[in-house]
């Protein structure tokens, strides 16, 4: 059930591996949030990325977690460190600039969250 997105500088692409991000990503929400469902990763590259010094070679990745309402803030806390010790792990690599920014965000799901019956 847990849902994620992680978004990154387009011109990152081939510095660092996804597939090998996801696959550790995956267990850790798992585990730490207490879920039973499977999670669901959206990754997206961005173009354009504006932080404190606009340019097409900034780069960032910020990883979002969307989980079912309830859990305690401090879970959520443990869960984006977590998080941000996987993307330091995969992101200080040769190819990605020391300077990247990396970020996480752990969020509840709205009231409105539906999923398929397919998807289950």
């Amino acid at each position: 059930m847990p849902h994620l997105t992680i978004d990154y500088s387009a011109h990152l692409v081939g510095s660092f591996d996804p597939a090998a991000l996801v696959e550790e990503l995956h267990p850790l929400v798992v585990e730490e949030s207490g879920t039973r469902g499977v999670c669901k990763t959206l990754l997206r590259p961005a173009e354009t990325y504006v932080g404190d010094r606009p340019s097409r070679e900034a780069a960032f990745v910020h990883v979002e977690v969307g989980l079912m309402p309830g859990r305690p803030e401090v879970l959520k806390a443990r869960l984006a460190e977590g998080v941000l010790a996987l993307l330091d792990k995969h992101l200080r690599v040769e190819g990605v600039p020391p300077d990247a920014v990396l970020s996480a965000e752990v969020r509840d799901l709205a009231g409105s969250y539906r999923l398929s019956p397919s998807a289950r």
